[in-house]
């Protein structure tokens, strides 16, 4: 696990002054991004967030600032995807961090200062990009009282599964339909079995939902054949950014007997662009604890210092836009707000499980970690969750609109952020997407 250093403390400060006291991208974040300028055709290439400004890293580099494995490690993030960045792992993500950290500093010279400050760009005056090339995304299925919330809708005298509680669930997604936060989506089309019926219909989804989720991204890769140990799995891990499941559930509860999603979730996965290293998650790891009555994790999956830190508490919230918002001016409506700490497994056990069976990780892979859902109503991760199944309207207190599932014009706003106590509050940013009407 990640150690606390400098870089953590409360009261460092930048020379940037957006960064001070900012809600998400102080100078103990540091995320990393990969973006251009909406103006002109410039290439994409690494950045890193600090205020209001992002660090471009290709003209930091061009200052020749840095040396050793800093340098080494700022020309592969300052590349058009961020692959062979996270591919060299911690030391070098490490060497960055506290190389980034020091020019970016209050205290770094005058003459420090005047070159770095050429190397930014206000956050207004880009767009971004995925910032890997995702060869693969993998998604979990790891909070239990999402299971369970889900569970009672499809089968009400036994909703969770008997294997839950034993193994890190999950199933392989679609990695070309992974778009960056912003991008719009068609309302899929497919087939369900309207509730009463003998025969599927096909047409428009009509359960749209999102699922709030955290992604992590894999750091160095494993070898085919070579499982990853528990021990290890942290040094595979670079960073987390938000993550939207969206979901068709008409189509998702037809098509899953007796095989896992497809149609139901490939048509589109948001993420947002910025990645929150785990460097900088470090001040805000939990022990990892399992209630004594549950079922305790095989061997294999077990391990000290998982059961110590390995869990994080991420405060993440949800909010729906509609039509009738952006036409009133009126602020997104929230409707649910949890934290990453109540899911069932660690994104260490989840990386382990992926790999036992000798599945060959990438660098820039993506993993999902599955809806986030805690133990109150109020704290569920998805709409069909908040709606039972559909059977309950949840309330836009804005607008006074009502929703059981997602309608077309319908934005999905999810953020994410820590806090505690002696430590800098830092964040994600945001991830959102827009429901675009199906074409039939």
């Amino acid at each position: 696990m990640n150690t606390l250093n400098h870089t953590h403390e409360a009261a460092a400060k930048s020379w940037v002054a957006s960064a001070q006291g900012h809600a998400d991208f102080p100078i103990q974040n540091l995320p990393y991004a990969v973006f251009c300028r909406k103006s002109g055709h410039e290439a994409w290439r690494g950045g890193v967030a600090i205020g209001d400004e992002v660090l471009d890293l290709a003209a930091l580099q061009a200052k020749g600032l840095l040396s050793g494995l800093a340098a080494q490690a700022l020309h592969e993030a300052s590349q058009s995807t961020l692959n062979a960045f996270m591919a060299m792992g911690h030391e070098a993500w490490h060497a960055l961090r506290i190389a980034l950290f020091d020019l970016l500093s209050s205290s770094a010279s005058e003459a420090t200062q005047n070159a770095v400050r050429n190397c930014l760009v206000p956050q207004t005056e880009v767009r971004y990009n995925l910032p890997t090339q995702i060869g693969n995304y993998t998604d979990f299925y790891t909070s239990i009282y999402h299971a369970e919330n889900v569970g009672r809708i499809i089968r009400p005298d036994d909703p969770l599964t008997p294997n839950f509680q034993w193994l890190p669930i999950a199933y392989h997604g679609r990695a070309s339909s992974v778009v960056i936060s912003g991008t719009p989506f068609r309302r899929p089309m497919g087939q369900a079995m309207p509730p009463g019926t003998k025969a599927p219909v096909y047409g428009a989804c009509a359960r749209l939902d999102f699922e709030l989720e955290m992604g992590f991204f894999v750091g160095p890769s494993n070898a085919l054949g070579e499982p990853v140990a528990l021990k290890d799995a942290p040094s595979h891990i670079f960073g987390m950014c938000l993550l939207n499941d969206w979901s068709a559930r008409d189509h998702q509860f037809w098509e899953m007997n007796p095989l896992g999603p497809f149609l139901g979730k490939n048509f589109c996965t948001s993420i947002s662009p910025w990645i929150v290293t785990m460097e900088a998650l470090a001040p805000f790891r939990q022990p990892f604890e399992r209630p004594a009555d549950h079922p305790q994790p095989l061997a294999y999956l077990d391990e000290a210092s998982n059961r110590a830190a390995g869990s994080l508490d991420i405060q993440l919230s949800v909010a729906i836009e509609s039509v009738a918002h952006r036409t009133a001016s009126k602020p997104a409506s929230r409707i649910s707000a949890t934290s990453f700490k109540h899911q069932y497994w660690t994104t260490a056990q989840m990386l382990t499980q992926h790999t036992v069976g000798g599945c060959n990780l990438q660098s820039g892979d993506l993993i999902g970690t599955g809806t986030i859902s805690g133990p109150t109503a109020s704290e569920a991760g998805a709409i069909v969750e908040l709606s039972q199944g559909g059977r309950v309207q949840v309330p836009l207190h804005e607008t006074g609109e009502q929703r059981t599932f997602l309608l077309d014009g319908d934005a999905v706003i999810f953020q994410g952020w820590c806090e505690k106590t002696g430590f800098a509050r830092i964040g994600f940013g945001s991830c959102s997407g827009t429901v675009l009407p199906a074409i039939s």
